[in-house]
């Protein structure tokens, strides 16, 4: 799996012990698994949730039968999709609600959207980014919010993202899948 960053593999955590690492926690920290690493993202700023909001509120009246949209913390398990144990929480994600379960979401999503932070943005464009790929997740999006700007890139025949469309600003993008939409990125933050 190509990566911007390359894991360490000394100490990998199979999905059993990464929940029992989790369950052991007291903090805010969001914890996700990426083949076999536990990765730990801050609580986000102000304007990741303004884009998260601005976007979720756009998104959810346009939502066809039969899809949800949710929001972290809400685990996607890929390990049994892709490559190693993986279990992720995207900022937003639209799923069919025939795969969700009452805990968690065990198929490929829908649509990925994943918020960038200085923290986090190598990971968002790197490995994780590749994860959801492998997983067969169509449409994945990625919003800089300081920009602010969108991405949005969606899987090819041979399972790799390609960019669909680069919107910054007021620019305005249309699309009709996953969802009929016509936004501007600076909508999203405000």
């Amino acid at each position: 799996m190509p990566t911007l960053t390359g894991p360490g593999r000394d100490y990998r955590l199979s999905r059993a012990g990464f929940e029992d690492f989790r369950d052991g926690r007291r903090d805010h920290a969001r914890y996700e698994l990426l083949d076999g690493e536990v990765l730990v993202t801050p609580a986000p700023s102000t304007a990741h949730q303004r884009a998260i909001m601005g976007l979720a509120l756009v998104l959810g009246p346009v939502l066809p039968h039969g899809m949800e949209l949710l929001g972290a913390p809400y685990d996607v398990l890929l390990d049994d999709i892709a490559e190693g144990d993986t279990t992720l929480q995207p900022d937003l994600l639209i799923a069919r609600t025939a795969d969700l379960t009452d805990a968690n979401l065990p198929a490929a999503p829908v649509l990925v959207v994943e918020v960038l932070s200085p923290s986090t943005w190598r990971r968002d464009l790197g490995p994780k980014r590749d994860a959801y790929a492998a997983a067969g997740v169509e449409h994945y999006w990625v919003i800089a919010p300081d920009t602010p700007s969108l991405t949005a890139y969606r899987l090819d025949v041979e399972g790799a993202y390609r960019e669909e469309a680069y919107v910054a600003g007021d620019e305005r993008w249309t699309t009709t899948a996953p969802v009929q939409l016509d936004l501007s990125p600076a909508e999203l933050v405000g």
